[in-house]
């Protein structure tokens, strides 16, 4: 369970206890080869591995996935699993690619280790003036012409202190929406002002919103559990559940 503040349009504020959808990476490894890391609720996971394998065409059935094991470690999950079939030469082609990519090939327990390193400290900011997340959110609709025409569309924008959106973009992932922002910007959104995210709020998102230089981030949905953790570890101000008439105040990152 954790604790955040409600905060409304009027400025009055209400301690609430919510609780966050668990998030872990969790490494899927096949034959012995590390094959992808994901962010995941750790649950159910051998119906994950087995899913996974099928829809990426690594396994024609449940018969080509055995030995099916789950470990947790200390920075997440790992899936262990025999692939027997035609996938092998698919799972032997992706891990060369990624070798000859990288340099080097990582096993699950490295890069569950990679993606647990700190993130940097977020520059020094003032708090987010609830005014301007609710000016923010009342602009946003007329803003998005990709979610107006389709409504499968994900936004995310560059907002200054005083809630005037500046730069907005559109994609069907809620990732690709942020990076595209994040290259609108050249990298590092101005200060002092805050990335607006139509997103569920991911350890991704995160992640994203501080190494492209943001201090704060507002979202229109719920945190998960990494998300909260990596925020306040890396002083990111972090607004979830936005909706015109309250704010849900997970982290208060200002100096």
């Amino acid at each position: 369970m954790g604790r955040a503040v409600s905060v409304f349009p009027d400025g009055s504020r209400r301690p609430v206890a919510r609780d966050w959808v668990p998030e872990a990476p969790v490494a899927l490894e096949f034959n012995g080869l590390s094959y992808a890391v994901m962010m995941a609720t750790p649950a159910d996971l051998a119906d994950f591995a087995l899913g996974f394998a099928l829809t990426e065409g690594l396994a024609g059935s449940a018969d080509d996935l055995a030995d099916l094991s789950i470990a947790e470690v200390g920075h997440g999950w790992i899936v262990r699993a025999t692939l027997s079939g035609l996938g092998i030469a698919q799972l032997t082609e992706r891990v060369r690619a990624r070798v000859a990519e990288s340099g080097c090939g990582l096993c699950g327990i490295e890069n569950l280790a990679a993606l647990a390193k700190p993130l940097p400290r977020v520059a020094a900011h003032d708090a987010l003036a609830p005014d301007a997340i609710f000016a923010a959110l009342a602009a946003l609709k007329s803003r998005q012409p990709l979610q107006r025409a389709t409504g499968a569309a994900h936004a995310a924008a560059w907002a200054d202190a005083a809630g005037t959106i500046r730069c907005i973009r559109e994609d069907v992932g809620r990732h690709n929406a942020v990076d595209k922002l994040v290259g609108a910007l050249a990298g590092t959104p101005p200060a002092p002002g805050f990335i607006l995210s139509t997103a569920r709020c991911s350890y991704e998102i995160v992640e994203k919103t501080v190494r492209a230089g943001g201090t704060a981030l507002v979202t229109v949905s719920l945190p998960t559990t990494l998300a909260v953790e990596r925020a306040r570890t890396a002083g990111l101000s972090l607004w979830t559940l936005a909706r015109n008439d309250s704010a849900l105040l997970v982290n208060d990152g200002s100096a």
